[in-house]
């Protein structure tokens, strides 16, 4: 069984220490940062075996050297990125596995965001970390890839079992909502999440995890075949990935 701690970091990260409680293994997926991981771990389980990166950008691999440094932990990253990670260790590829004590973990190569993103899948803990690719309510922004990829990314996430648990890697889901309630407006499940955003936000509580189910339902980015959605952006003869190219278009200037 998987146990997960969210850590909050910089203004507005995620980092996830994650433990193995069959083996005591203990991870950390994405350190932006070293100093709130570190205390997390102080308080918690006193040592750090592995860091898994999702991609190179800094505010997700910011802490690996010197959590390495004093824990002696091992990095896995991309092997598309290898060059790009501070401290790599473990290379891994799309399709490859990673035994995290009792917990197996897929590698899944989702680029768009960056050409070497990955995600950590686990269909026997029923999580994914999908890094800066498939947000709460969003998905990251085009830097290195194409549209046609970040698309065909989505896609590969949005198969998995619809009771997969997702977290991200930063706290964006209150202003992903109002976005997509300015092209989805009659979607009743997309008003009532985010109510409830809204109420965790308030509170200062993640509004992480989610349901994959929930976030197909919620977030247009995965809803582009959606015909209200078509319709509004009066697009209704167009390709998913014309759909796709048009809503993340406009969420960079929204």
């Amino acid at each position: 069984m998987l146990e997960v701690t969210i850590i909050k970091c910089l203004s507005d990260n995620y980092s996830y220490l994650i433990k193995d409680k069959k083996t005591n293994l203990v991870g950390v997926v994405d350190p932006s940062e070293f100093n709130p991981v570190d205390i997390e771990i102080s308080k918690t389980y006193k040592k750090l075996d592995f860091i898994l990166n999702t991609h190179h950008h800094n505010d997700h691999v910011g802490g690996n050297m010197d959590l390495k440094k004093k824990y002696n932990s091992k990095i896995i990253c991309s092997s598309y990125d290898e060059e790009k990670i501070p401290g790599q260790d473990i290379k891994k590829s799309d399709g490859d596995q990673f035994s995290f004590g009792e917990t197996d973990f897929e590698i899944m190569h989702i680029p768009g965001h960056t050409l070497g993103h990955i995600a950590f899948y686990s269909k026997q803990a029923n999580v994914i970390f999908t890094g800066d690719t498939l947000f709460s309510l969003g998905c990251g922004r085009i830097f290195e890839g194409t549209f046609k990829q970040m698309f065909g990314s989505l896609e590969k996430i949005k198969n998995l079992p619809k009771n997969t648990l997702m977290y991200c890697g930063h706290e964006y889901t209150e202003k992903n909502g109002q976005f997509c309630i300015s092209i989805d407006k009659e979607n009743t499940k997309l008003k009532n999440r985010i109510e409830d955003v809204k109420s965790k936000t308030q509170k200062k509580l993640p509004t992480l995890p989610i349901a994959l189910g929930e976030e197909i339902e919620t977030n247009i980015f995965l809803r582009c075949d959606d015909e209200k959605i078509k319709n509004n952006l009066k697009m209704n003869n167009g390709s998913k990935l014309e759909v796709f190219t048009k809503l993340r278009n406009l969420k960079d200037k929204f």
